[in-house]
């Protein structure tokens, strides 16, 4: 009984503990927020009066305006709040948007929901000039993300699209490239991009498609363990490579 007791108070001690870390940690990024982004505070202000102020309004008309003012600005608290997370993440992947491969990064931070599953693989191919194209299977089929210069990407692209054809035949192939511009997908808005996806299978049929494609990425890595993971250096040479590498990446480029 006394064992029972003292297990309890160590589990409200630890979520005491993890509470106060997650408001510390919460604290910290507001005030890194707050000194980037000058707009910050007036908008969740704004958020928390303005919405009281219509509570207030509606509560006019049947007399309960100050209870409606009370509730208004506990709302207003939650729309500020939401206001402050967004342009926290809009921040966060405007940052990111600076770094190769950060579409990859991206991916790999979908959320899945009820109903909703992404497996994600960055860089499944790639140029010498830090172009990218990433690999994700979700509801609406696959998803190839590309980042870099469009010319660079179609043959990539195409690559990709063929093998992803011959290992899950019938699953339909997206084609996304991010950036700025026309033709583009932002990064802050490629989970919203993919999420409007048409959903054509469920969660299981998502974790069947990926494993089929996993198990050939699996196979072909140890099938040619020779083979250098990743673009080859400017100046690489197929010469360098043993006779047996050299036929394997000659059939491979056949069969894509």
């Amino acid at each position: 009984m006394a064992d029972a007791k003292i297990s309890k108070k160590e589990q409200r001690a630890a979520k005491r503990a993890r509470r106060r870390q997650t408001w510390s940690q919460v604290w910290q990024a507001f005030n890194m927020q707050r000194k980037q982004d000058k707009a910050l505070i007036p908008l969740m202000l704004l958020s928390i009066f303005g919405t009281g102020l219509v509570f207030f309004l509606i509560g006019l008309l049947w007399r309960g305006q100050w209870f409606m003012l009370v509730s208004g600005l506990i709302v207003g608290i939650a729309v500020a709040m939401w206001v402050f997370s967004r342009r926290l993440q809009n921040n966060v992947y405007d940052r990111a948007s600076e770094q190769p491969g950060s579409a990859g990064w991206a991916l790999e931070n979908l959320r899945g929901g009820f109903g909703v599953a992404w497996r994600s693989k960055s860089a499944v191919a790639s140029t010498t000039q830090m172009d990218f194209v990433h690999r994700t299977v979700g509801v609406c089929g696959i998803v190839l993300v590309g980042e870099g210069e469009p010319h660079r990407l179609k043959p990539l692209f195409a690559q990709q699209k063929k093998r992803m054809n011959r290992l899950a035949p019938g699953v339909p192939v997206t084609e996304v490239i991010v950036g700025e511009g026309e033709g583009r997908v932002p990064l802050r808005k490629l989970q919203s991009h993919l999420v409007r996806l048409k959903r054509v299978y469920n969660k299981n049929e998502v974790y069947e498609i990926a494993a089929r494609i996993e198990a050939m990425d699996a196979a072909d890595r140890s099938q040619n363990p020779g083979l250098p993971k990743g673009p080859l250096p400017k100046g690489g040479k197929m010469s360098g490579m043993n006779r047996r590498a050299r036929r394997h990446a000659e059939r491979s480029e056949k069969g894509k």
